[in-house]
């Protein structure tokens, strides 16, 4: 498990939910930025964010409903050239538990909680942020690997049980978490270091897991949705 540290003080919420009560709002422990592993199911996205949000690592199905709702109820908002498909066919298509999600998820689920969604990606240590439009109070961070999603979040230490993990922080008068953000930032930029990414459109790529060779990222996310396998590595 990697980690990013440093002191981060102030006051926080305890919230109860079916495995005991998670901290939320702004940490009051010196602190570990820790990326907890989401399953490679099709769903990570999903999962993580209902992590993130509910520390529930099973809300994929759920959230596709909420997603697949929202869009209906919407057609001229969500229409053909904003979703690529035809409303109806983008429901039926998000439902479908081996469909990935993206940017428009993101964004809609942000709306759904009412809390900015950080997404991080390891490749450009870009961080898109979801529903910062709302001046929602509130945010959660994701972190992205080009083909993956897991959760970033706030440990006491690198050990610590996941029911320890601070995942929702206070937005500050400047619009930033405080502290956190450069942790999280800090630990992105390891990542990127570490080369902790798959690069799905300049290289070669093989799979870590059953070492055959894809190229690009239409192969690579193809190999990815048939065997659930989403360590990739390049080579030349």
């Amino acid at each position: 498990m990697e980690e990013s540290s440093g002191a981060c003080r102030g006051k926080g919420r305890w919230h109860p939910n079916e495995s005991g009560w998670y901290l939320s709002t702004i940490c009051i422990m010196e602190g570990v930025i820790l990326r907890r592993v989401i399953p490679s199911d099709n769903s990570c996205l999903f999962n993580a964010v209902g992590y993130v949000m509910d520390h529930d690592k099973k809300k994929a199905a759920e959230l596709r409903q909420v997603i697949a709702a929202t869009v209906a109820s919407d057609p001229q908002k969500y229409c053909e050239a904003f979703l690529g498909k035809p409303n109806a066919e983008y429901c039926n298509w998000i439902l479908d538990s081996e469909k990935w999600g993206g940017a428009i998820e993101l964004s809609i689920l942000a709306d759904y909680y009412g809390r900015e969604i950080a997404a991080y990606d390891i490749q450009t240590t870009r961080c898109d942020l979801y529903g910062q439009e709302s001046n929602y109070s509130e945010r959660v961070m994701l972190i992205y690997d080009g083909l993956h999603y897991d959760a970033l979040v706030m440990s006491p230490f690198e050990e610590a049980p996941e029911e320890f993990d601070q995942t929702i922080f206070a937005v500050q008068k400047n619009r930033s978490i405080g502290p956190v953000e450069g942790l999280a930032l800090t630990f992105v930029k390891d990542q990127q270091r570490k080369r902790s990414y798959t690069d799905t459109s300049n290289f070669t790529l093989r799979c870590g897991v059953c070492q055959i060779g894809v190229i690009g990222e239409k192969e690579a996310v193809e190999h990815a949705q048939a065997t659930g396998h989403v360590n990739f590595q390049e080579y030349r």
